[in-house]
Protein backbone atom coordinates (compact mmCIF):
# COMPACT_ATOMS: atom_id res chain seq x y z
CA UNK A 1 0.00 0.00 0.00
CA UNK A 2 2.71 2.29 0.67
CA UNK A 3 4.20 1.88 -2.24
CA UNK A 4 1.23 2.52 -4.45
CA UNK A 5 0.10 5.46 -2.51
CA UNK A 6 4.20 7.27 -3.51
CA UNK A 7 3.45 5.93 -7.38
CA UNK A 8 0.09 7.65 -7.25
CA UNK A 9 1.33 10.63 -5.95
CA UNK A 10 1.25 13.82 -7.78
CA UNK A 11 4.89 15.07 -8.89
CA UNK A 12 4.86 18.27 -6.76
CA UNK A 13 7.37 20.05 -8.98
CA UNK A 14 5.75 18.88 -12.31
CA UNK A 15 5.08 22.63 -13.32
CA UNK A 16 8.08 23.56 -12.39
CA UNK A 17 9.59 20.93 -14.38
CA UNK A 18 7.53 22.36 -17.29
CA UNK A 19 8.50 25.98 -16.77
CA UNK A 20 12.82 24.60 -16.52
CA UNK A 21 12.36 22.76 -19.50
CA UNK A 22 11.15 26.04 -21.36
CA UNK A 23 13.37 27.98 -20.03
CA UNK A 24 16.23 26.13 -21.20
CA UNK A 25 14.85 25.46 -24.32
CA UNK A 26 14.09 29.19 -25.17
CA UNK A 27 17.91 30.11 -24.36
CA UNK A 28 19.04 27.45 -26.44
CA UNK A 29 20.68 25.65 -23.53
CA UNK A 30 22.93 28.70 -22.61
CA UNK A 31 21.72 28.27 -18.95
CA UNK A 32 23.22 26.18 -16.35
CA UNK A 33 21.38 26.05 -13.10
CA UNK A 34 22.10 29.12 -11.48
CA UNK A 35 20.64 31.12 -14.16
CA UNK A 36 17.67 28.80 -14.44
CA UNK A 37 17.24 29.19 -10.94
CA UNK A 38 17.33 33.23 -11.14
CA UNK A 39 14.87 32.92 -14.42
CA UNK A 40 12.73 30.73 -11.71
CA UNK A 41 12.53 33.00 -9.17
CA UNK A 42 11.91 36.05 -11.69
CA UNK A 43 8.91 34.15 -12.43
CA UNK A 44 7.58 34.24 -8.74
CA UNK A 45 9.35 30.47 -7.83
CA UNK A 46 10.80 30.64 -4.33
CA UNK A 47 13.25 27.87 -5.22
CA UNK A 48 16.27 27.05 -3.82
CA UNK A 49 19.06 26.67 -6.37
CA UNK A 50 19.87 23.08 -5.62
CA UNK A 51 16.77 21.93 -6.00
CA UNK A 52 16.92 23.39 -9.48
CA UNK A 53 20.06 21.65 -10.04
CA UNK A 54 19.17 17.97 -8.61
CA UNK A 55 15.64 18.80 -11.11
CA UNK A 56 18.00 19.51 -13.91
CA UNK A 57 19.75 16.11 -13.15
CA UNK A 58 16.44 14.58 -13.58
CA UNK A 59 15.54 15.92 -16.29
CA UNK A 60 19.17 15.40 -18.08
CA UNK A 61 19.02 19.21 -18.79
CA UNK A 62 22.66 20.57 -19.08
CA UNK A 63 24.29 23.68 -19.92
CA UNK A 64 25.79 23.13 -23.56
CA UNK A 65 28.27 26.17 -23.22
CA UNK A 66 31.97 24.76 -23.21
CA UNK A 67 34.20 25.90 -20.58
CA UNK A 68 36.22 29.08 -21.33
CA UNK A 69 40.47 28.56 -22.14
CA UNK A 70 42.61 31.39 -21.65
CA UNK A 71 45.36 31.53 -24.41
CA UNK A 72 48.35 34.01 -23.54
CA UNK A 73 49.95 35.54 -26.19
CA UNK A 74 53.69 36.94 -25.16
CA UNK A 75 54.83 39.53 -27.82
CA UNK A 76 57.44 42.65 -27.69
CA UNK A 77 56.79 44.70 -24.24
CA UNK A 78 55.48 48.37 -25.29
CA UNK A 79 52.90 51.22 -24.28
CA UNK A 80 50.99 53.04 -27.11
CA UNK A 81 49.11 54.36 -24.24
CA UNK A 82 48.97 54.47 -20.98
CA UNK A 83 47.08 51.55 -19.10
CA UNK A 84 44.32 53.82 -17.05
CA UNK A 85 42.44 51.26 -16.53
CA UNK A 86 44.38 49.33 -14.91
CA UNK A 87 42.42 45.76 -14.83
CA UNK A 88 39.46 48.06 -12.78
CA UNK A 89 36.80 46.81 -14.61
CA UNK A 90 33.85 48.44 -12.73
CA UNK A 91 32.14 51.23 -13.17
CA UNK A 92 29.26 53.33 -11.45
CA UNK A 93 27.89 55.07 -14.25
CA UNK A 94 27.17 54.38 -17.53
CA UNK A 95 29.88 55.46 -20.36
CA UNK A 96 32.19 56.28 -17.97
CA UNK A 97 34.19 53.16 -19.08
CA UNK A 98 34.40 51.33 -22.17
CA UNK A 99 36.42 48.05 -23.12
CA UNK A 100 36.63 47.17 -27.09
CA UNK A 101 38.98 44.57 -29.27
CA UNK A 102 38.83 42.72 -32.75
CA UNK A 103 37.90 39.05 -33.02
CA UNK A 104 37.65 36.89 -36.08
CA UNK A 105 35.13 34.22 -36.82
CA UNK A 106 35.69 31.27 -39.66
CA UNK A 107 33.35 29.88 -41.95
CA UNK A 108 33.95 27.51 -44.91
CA UNK A 109 37.54 29.05 -44.98
CA UNK A 110 36.60 32.67 -45.11
CA UNK A 111 36.65 35.31 -42.33
CA UNK A 112 34.41 37.45 -40.23
CA UNK A 113 35.57 40.36 -38.08
CA UNK A 114 33.68 41.65 -35.16
CA UNK A 115 34.25 45.00 -33.56
CA UNK A 116 32.21 46.14 -30.37
CA UNK A 117 32.45 48.26 -27.16
CA UNK A 118 31.52 46.84 -23.83
CA UNK A 119 30.35 49.12 -21.06
CA UNK A 120 31.89 48.70 -18.04
CA UNK A 121 28.77 49.69 -16.39
CA UNK A 122 26.35 47.12 -16.79
CA UNK A 123 28.34 44.79 -19.49
CA UNK A 124 25.99 46.11 -22.52
CA UNK A 125 27.42 45.95 -25.82
CA UNK A 126 26.81 49.60 -26.79
CA UNK A 127 27.97 49.61 -30.60
CA UNK A 128 29.71 47.20 -32.82
CA UNK A 129 30.62 46.80 -36.50
CA UNK A 130 30.56 43.78 -38.43
CA UNK A 131 33.09 43.21 -41.45
CA UNK A 132 35.01 41.01 -44.18
CA UNK A 133 37.79 42.85 -44.12
CA UNK A 134 39.91 44.02 -40.86
CA UNK A 135 40.07 47.57 -41.83
CA UNK A 136 39.97 50.83 -39.97
CA UNK A 137 36.81 51.21 -41.47
CA UNK A 138 35.04 49.17 -39.13
CA UNK A 139 36.55 50.54 -36.32
CA UNK A 140 35.31 53.89 -37.17
CA UNK A 141 31.79 53.25 -38.32
CA UNK A 142 31.91 51.43 -34.24
CA UNK A 143 33.33 54.67 -32.92
CA UNK A 144 30.74 57.05 -34.63
CA UNK A 145 27.57 54.57 -33.31
CA UNK A 146 29.22 55.38 -29.65
CA UNK A 147 29.56 58.65 -29.61
CA UNK A 148 25.76 59.07 -30.83
CA UNK A 149 25.03 57.71 -27.10
CA UNK A 150 27.28 60.29 -24.89
CA UNK A 151 25.40 62.96 -23.51
CA UNK A 152 27.62 66.46 -23.60
CA UNK A 153 28.79 65.48 -20.20
CA UNK A 154 29.89 62.11 -20.76
CA UNK A 155 33.65 61.61 -21.77
CA UNK A 156 34.37 58.03 -20.77
CA UNK A 157 37.94 56.26 -20.73
CA UNK A 158 37.81 53.53 -24.22
CA UNK A 159 40.42 50.66 -23.06
CA UNK A 160 41.97 48.71 -25.83
CA UNK A 161 44.73 46.36 -26.63
CA UNK A 162 47.80 47.81 -28.64
CA UNK A 163 46.48 46.15 -32.11
CA UNK A 164 47.15 48.94 -34.89
CA UNK A 165 44.28 50.20 -35.35
CA UNK A 166 44.15 51.73 -32.18
CA UNK A 167 47.77 52.70 -33.22
CA UNK A 168 46.71 54.72 -36.31
CA UNK A 169 46.50 58.50 -36.30
CA UNK A 170 42.93 59.20 -37.26
CA UNK A 171 41.84 56.61 -34.11
CA UNK A 172 43.29 59.05 -31.19
CA UNK A 173 41.75 61.97 -33.42
CA UNK A 174 38.46 60.40 -33.63
CA UNK A 175 38.83 59.64 -29.33
CA UNK A 176 40.38 63.70 -29.17
CA UNK A 177 37.71 65.31 -30.80
CA UNK A 178 35.11 63.68 -28.19
CA UNK A 179 37.14 64.43 -25.42
CA UNK A 180 37.38 60.63 -25.06
CA UNK A 181 40.62 59.54 -23.13
CA UNK A 182 42.83 56.32 -24.47
CA UNK A 183 43.57 53.30 -22.59
CA UNK A 184 45.17 50.37 -23.74
CA UNK A 185 46.66 46.74 -22.07
CA UNK A 186 50.40 46.40 -22.00
CA UNK A 187 51.43 44.32 -24.85
CA UNK A 188 50.13 40.77 -25.33
CA UNK A 189 48.97 40.99 -21.56
CA UNK A 190 44.91 39.88 -22.06
CA UNK A 191 44.11 40.01 -18.55
CA UNK A 192 44.15 44.19 -18.97
CA UNK A 193 41.10 43.74 -21.00
CA UNK A 194 39.83 40.81 -19.25
CA UNK A 195 36.54 42.23 -19.69
CA UNK A 196 36.14 42.07 -23.16
CA UNK A 197 37.48 39.00 -23.91
CA UNK A 198 34.86 37.78 -21.53
CA UNK A 199 32.87 38.83 -23.63
CA UNK A 200 34.06 36.90 -26.59
CA UNK A 201 34.04 33.88 -24.76
CA UNK A 202 30.85 34.02 -23.82
CA UNK A 203 29.89 35.12 -27.41
CA UNK A 204 31.53 31.85 -29.11
CA UNK A 205 30.65 29.32 -26.42
CA UNK A 206 27.05 30.21 -26.21
CA UNK A 207 26.77 30.84 -30.02
CA UNK A 208 29.22 30.35 -32.28
CA UNK A 209 30.28 26.92 -31.43
CA UNK A 210 27.30 25.91 -30.91
CA UNK A 211 25.70 26.78 -34.85
CA UNK A 212 26.86 25.81 -38.01
CA UNK A 213 26.93 28.23 -40.29
CA UNK A 214 26.42 27.79 -44.61
CA UNK A 215 28.01 30.93 -44.96
CA UNK A 216 29.13 34.07 -43.75
CA UNK A 217 25.79 35.89 -44.22
CA UNK A 218 24.26 33.45 -41.82
CA UNK A 219 27.06 33.69 -39.29
CA UNK A 220 26.59 37.83 -39.47
CA UNK A 221 22.63 37.43 -39.02
CA UNK A 222 23.38 35.09 -35.98
CA UNK A 223 26.08 37.56 -34.52
CA UNK A 224 23.21 39.91 -34.91
CA UNK A 225 20.62 38.80 -33.52
CA UNK A 226 22.73 37.17 -30.70
CA UNK A 227 24.03 40.44 -29.72
CA UNK A 228 20.50 41.63 -29.09
CA UNK A 229 19.68 38.96 -27.06
CA UNK A 230 22.91 39.33 -25.01
CA UNK A 231 21.76 43.10 -24.12
CA UNK A 232 17.91 42.58 -24.05
CA UNK A 233 17.40 38.66 -22.51
CA UNK A 234 20.48 37.86 -20.85
CA UNK A 235 20.65 37.17 -17.62
CA UNK A 236 23.17 38.44 -15.20
CA UNK A 237 24.36 36.85 -12.14
CA UNK A 238 26.11 39.76 -11.02
CA UNK A 239 23.03 42.38 -12.21
CA UNK A 240 21.01 40.63 -9.90
CA UNK A 241 19.27 38.59 -12.61
CA UNK A 242 18.76 40.92 -14.89
CA UNK A 243 19.95 41.44 -18.82
CA UNK A 244 22.26 44.46 -19.23
CA UNK A 245 19.33 46.74 -20.67
CA UNK A 246 17.16 45.76 -18.32
CA UNK A 247 20.14 46.77 -15.24
CA UNK A 248 20.52 50.38 -16.97
CA UNK A 249 16.56 50.84 -17.61
CA UNK A 250 16.20 49.86 -13.44
CA UNK A 251 18.79 51.98 -12.37
CA UNK A 252 17.98 55.47 -14.34
CA UNK A 253 14.18 55.22 -12.89
CA UNK A 254 15.78 55.25 -9.08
Amino acid sequence: YYQQKVLQTADKYADLKAKICATFDEHKGRYGYRRITLAMRGAGHLINHKTVQRLMVELQLKSRVRVKKYRAYKGEVGLAAPNLLNREFEAPQPNQKWVTDVTEFKVGGQKLYLSPILDLYNGEIISYDIARRPLFSMVGAMLNEAFGRLKPHEKPILHSDQGWQYRMPIYGRLLKEQSITPSMSRKGNCYDNAAMESFFGTLKSEFFYLTKFSNLDELHAGLVDYIHYYNHRRIKLKLNGLSPVEYRTRSAQV
